[in-house]
């Protein structure tokens, strides 16, 4: 258990750079700084998990203690894998609508996206007060999730010319080995995804290289984009994995949030 100190996420530098003279603070958090325990030790935000409930409220909490603001501030998603994003407002933040984009351009809400080996990625455009949050595992890259994202954001206000983004802690290659089907599902999409495989040691399968398609794919649509080069499975200290706890075995697992805010008035 981690009751020692709060939260300390890890910052991305070209976010920190595009918003030095503005008022949006952004956190991709880890595990440090949370008091849930055994399998969801530390900062485990995960409402859908089995973890004891009042700790995972007590560690969202904290997420939004970092920023400065009340619990009910975070604006988090009910995560479906899909392409939809959601516009938060003040009236609205409570609600976790079911998709796994959410943007906004009002003061005073984090937006969060949970994560366990997927992508998180955070987005601003600082010059005009517009931040988005998306979770991009496959599915929701493959159908879009980044650039619907975009789109959501340049409808209150956002140049897409302006915007940039970090994809945050997820599954490196390495660790992400999928089978036959999937591989023929990527290529269906496109053949062109064939580059993001390469061959694992089983017949048939491959290690898929989710964070590079991520960052190409926000590249395409125009924007200015980095990567948090830490891989979610292979440092369990410091990150949550749906895919080391299915190797293990083990009954569920924690989620990690990584949030963005527009601070002040």
């Amino acid at each position: 258990m981690q009751t020692d100190r709060g939260p300390e996420p890890v910052r991305s530098p070209l976010l920190d750079a595009a918003t030095e003279a503005s008022s949006i603070r952004h956190g991709f958090f880890s595990r440090t700084g949370g008091i849930s325990e055994g399998i969801y030790r530390g900062l485990n935000v995960g409402l859908g998990s089995d973890d004891d409930q009042e700790k995972v409220r007590e560690n969202r909490a904290r997420v939004a203690g970092w920023f400065g603001l009340e619990p009910d501030r975070l604006a988090t998603l009910h995560q479906v894998h899909s392409a939809d994003i959601h516009v938060a407002t003040a009236e609205n933040r409570a609600e976790r609508p079911k998709c796994d984009g959410v943007v906004t351009n009002e003061p005073g809400i984090v937006l969060g996206v949970l994560t366990a080996d997927c992508g998180p990625v955070l987005f601003c455009d600082a010059q005009n007060g517009v931040i988005g949050a998306a979770h991009a595992g496959w599915r929701g890259a493959f159908d879009g999730v980044l650039e619907n994202t975009v789109a959501a954001m340049e409808t209150l206000g956002a140049d897409r010319a302006k915007i940039v983004a970090c994809l945050g802690p997820s599954i490196s290659q390495d660790n992400y080995e999928v089978g036959p089907e999937f591989i023929g599902r990527a290529l269906t999409v496109s053949k062109d995804n064939d580059r993001w495989f390469v061959p694992s040691e089983r017949d048939g399968h491959a290690m898929f290289d989710l964070r590079g398609m991520t960052v190409d794919r926000l590249g395409k649509a125009g924007i200015r984009a980095a990567m948090i080069d830490a891989c979610t499975y292979a440092d369990e200290e410091a990150w949550f994995s749906y895919r080391r706890t299915t190797h293990r075995g083990e009954p569920d697992y924690g989620r990690q949030i990584s949030a963005i805010a527009i601070l002040g008035s």
